[in-house]
């Protein structure tokens, strides 16, 4: 409590001495916390003469590593932020001091359980780099293969978990006493940022990830994902393949070694647009850190991917969504936009189609005016999306990570090759996917697919055959003795139908018979007693007798 408490007050200097009550709707506070903090905010009037986002980004670089990251995470969020306050947040970089190698040696023993020694031939203790969740150190193993191995920051979860605490009590406070905070969302801001760095946490995620993802590259020229030692690797640790390349933000170096750089940036497309549209699943984190080059064969330069922590997947659905829109946006058929948008529920049903369409030409329509190969697919999707927020379009998660992959990509490959088009570049590559959706090809794959299931299957069909056969047959008899049955009580029915006026005379007969006896004289009681009985003997008849 005590120490929540501390980064709480902490965090509230923070606020002053950078004057982030600018976010903050103070006219909206009761009047005593207006004046005081009227009153108190003196203590950042210096402060407030950088511009609001470099305030932003200087208070959560003082916060330490896990502002810092919350920050870079809060950048690609441009679908809910201003664009001078989403540039600045993009400069935050992991500048963390390293833990000591000693404690880094001491988590790899726990987690392994095994001396430092008896499993690496050597270890170095000073760290290759230093993050705000983890830190790398070279080492090699008793076989002999050169790795790297990750450790995680000791305690790192305990303050994380305190500040998305605080986190939560900052974005329900702003939701509540702002309209602009409300059309924020920053609740969801945090639940997002929760998700993500909880599953930074843990390595053996990230090992899994990497894994899938080499798998879904094997044998490719385009890009290669180091080797996971399985042995080796938990939640706290992961040892991988020690790759060599270089960086991909290294231009000099890259044309030094003279790898062509034409193809490597449409290399770079051609990689994210397989890992969405074929594997359904991408690596959201390609900054230039993330990356790098093997240069071995410079006409056709293969990339080298690390760090898996987050990633990205898309069901069919998001893909067929994402690549009509596309198609859509570059042959101007704003309709189908729009219609597009309604048809994935995305936008609410009763949404008038010719006013969104509107509002996406007016937002769209001005990119045309640049040449083809200036236009920002990014952008585009940065346009359509929030175009869409004023038809109360909710923007998915998964698209929100696309969209940040995008812009790392077409960034990365407009700096690599300022002349790339990425229309050109992506365009066959949509369209050859949406024809592989549609008609004979897709139902052939369907079927290939299919094929060993139902292989597995045949073995059983004469069983199945006879099963089935048995089950109708059954099924024939249950029906005809349920017939039967029911033909009865219908004749039944009608019998007593047909039967009820006699049934009524009998009951008729037999009162008679009892009146009869009764009411006669005495000296015609013989004549009665045989009248009576008739009408009781009748009675007795049409009442229990008569079919």
């Amino acid at each position: 409590m005590w120490n929540s408490a501390t980064r709480f007050l902490r965090i509230v200097l923070t606020v002053l001495r950078y004057r982030l009550d600018t976010f903050i709707p103070i006219k909206l506070l009761p009047w005593y916390l207006k004046y005081t903090l009227g009153i108190v905010l003196a203590i950042g009037r210096k402060g407030a003469e950088r511009n609001r986002g470099e305030r932003l980004r200087l208070a959560l670089e003082s916060l330490g590593p896990i502002f810092v990251k919350f920050g870079q995470i809060l950048s690609t969020r441009r679908d809910l932020l201003p664009d001078d306050v989403a540039d600045e947040l993009a400069r935050l970089q992991d500048r963390v001091p390293p833990f000591s190698g000693d404690l880094a040696v001491a988590i790899i023993e726990k987690d392994l359980n095994a001396k430092i020694d008896d499993i690496f031939d050597e270890f170095d203790r000073t760290p290759l780099a230093s993050a705000s969740i983890a830190q790398v150190h070279t080492a090699k193993l008793k076989t002999g293969e050169h790795v790297v191995a990750k450790v995680i920051r000791p305690k790192i979860e305990k303050t994380i978990r305190q500040d998305i605490k605080l986190l939560y009590m900052l974005a329900r406070f702003v939701a509540k006493t702002s309209t602009d905070g409300r059309r924020l969302r920053p609740v969801e801001v945090v639940q997002d940022y929760e998700y993500t760095i909880l599953d930074e946490l843990d390595l053996a995620k990230e090992a899994a990830n990497t894994g899938l993802l080499q798998r879904n590259f094997t044998d490719s020229d385009l890009l290669y994902v180091p080797n996971i030692y399985w042995d080796y690797s938990r939640r706290n640790v992961m040892v991988m393949e020690r790759i060599s390349g270089i960086p991909v933000a290294d231009i000099p170096a890259l044309r030094e070694h003279n790898v062509n750089m034409k193809v490597l940036a449409e290399r770079g497309v051609e990689i994210f647009f397989t890992q969405v549209f074929s594997h359904s699943f991408f690596h959201a984190d390609m900054h230039p850190g993330n990356i790098f080059v093997d240069p071995s064969n410079p006409e056709r330069p293969k990339y080298i991917a690390i760090d898996c922590a987050i990633m990205g997947s898309l069901d069919d659905a998001d893909k067929n969504y994402l690549a009509r829109n596309l198609l859509a946006f570059f042959k101007r058929d704003y309709r189908m936009v729009a219609e597009l948008h309604v048809e994935s529920g995305w936008v609410p049903k009763g949404t008038p189609v010719h006013a969104f369409e509107s509002a996406i030409r007016s937002v769209c329509e001005p990119m045309f005016a640049k040449p083809l190969k200036e236009i920002s697919f990014g952008q585009v999707l940065l346009g359509l999306f929030q175009t869409a927020r004023r038809f109360n379009m909710e923007v998915q998660p998964q698209l929100v990570l696309l969209e940040k992959t995008l812009l790392n990509i077409e960034g990365l490959g407009r700096q690599l090759y300022p002349d790339l088009d990425l229309w050109v570049t992506a365009k066959p590559f949509l369209e050859r996917w949406m024809s592989e959706q549609v008609g004979p090809r897709r139902l052939l794959d369907e079927v290939k697919k299919q094929a060993p299931e139902w292989a597995g299957q045949l073995p059983q069909i004469p069983n199945l055959v006879f099963s089935t056969l048995t089950h109708l047959s059954h099924q024939e008899a249950r029906i005809a003795e349920q017939t039967e049955s029911l033909e009865r009580l219908r004749k039944e029915m009608r019998r007593s139908r047909r039967n009820q006026p006699f049934k009524l005379l009998g009951l008729l007969a037999i009162g008679g018979a009892w009146i009869t006896t009764d009411n006669i004289a005495l000296e015609h009681l013989a004549q009665a007693d045989m009248l009576s009985l008739a009408l009781f003997l009748g009675g007795i008849y049409l009442l229990v007798l008569k079919p």
